[in-house]
């Protein structure tokens, strides 16, 4: 399931007039900045309820649970990811991977406790928080796959690789994020480089996939 259909699906069914959307658009934009660099499980509802100066009963209405409200923050933080990095069509092919990286990078920065539940997998075995994951790297791969090759259907060796790197940058990026000892401007620079030798590898093993100019390393 996509992040837009996941958070489509989490949208009230028998609440959505105008106001009730705002409404809860509004519960979510006080859940991502209380969540921002807290974990889940140090936050109790009642604690949500004060800090956001709600009533307990409103988050329920609206999201039924805790985790259900926790879900929606996280769906819709990461929605806004995924749109800002698959925009940036006029760009060229590497201030457009920068710029990916940039705002990436940035998210983690200041999502800390989100961040690590998304990449560690959520409470526990949590299919809900995996699925999640799953379309950030789905669309990561997909947009540097166009605008690496101008096409996001990709075969199965180029997909893999491309796949390997967004799960390298998931484990250097929790590293990073612990220590933040390197500038958010090197980090982004070491992964876009990392990015060019893993696309001069699948150039190697399929010349059909070339590395664009900018990868090359006589680019």
């Amino acid at each position: 399931m996509e992040i837009s259909q996941q958070r489509d699906v989490a949208r009230p069914r028998a609440r959505g007039t105008e106001r009730s959307l705002a409404r809860r658009a509004e519960l979510i934009a006080i859940g991502r900045k209380l969540f921002a660099d807290t974990s889940y499980d140090a936050l109790s509802m009642d604690d949500i309820a004060r800090q956001a100066h709600v009533a307990k009963g409103l988050i329920y209405y609206y999201f039924q649970s805790k985790r259900g409200y926790y879900l929606a923050i996280i769906n819709d933080s990461v929605a806004d990811l995924v749109t800002f990095a698959a925009s940036g069509h006029e760009l060229s092919q590497l201030d457009r991977v920068q710029r990916t990286m940039e705002s990436y990078l940035r998210w983690a920065e200041h999502n800390q406790a989100a961040y690590r539940t998304i990449v560690s997998g959520g409470v526990g075995f949590d299919t809900e928080v995996h699925a999640i994951r799953d379309g950030v790297r789905a669309a990561i791969v997909e947009t540097i796959a166009d605008g690496a090759y101008g096409r996001r259907d990709i075969s199965r060796l180029a997909r893999m690789g491309l796949f390997g790197w967004v799960c390298s940058v998931e484990g250097a990026t929790l590293e990073w994020i612990s220590g933040p000892d390197l500038s958010r401007e090197t980090m982004r620079e070491l992964l876009v480089k990392t990015l060019g030798g893993t696309l001069r590898a699948i150039e190697e093993l399929d010349p059909t996939y070339p590395a664009p100019a900018p990868a090359r390393r006589d680019g």
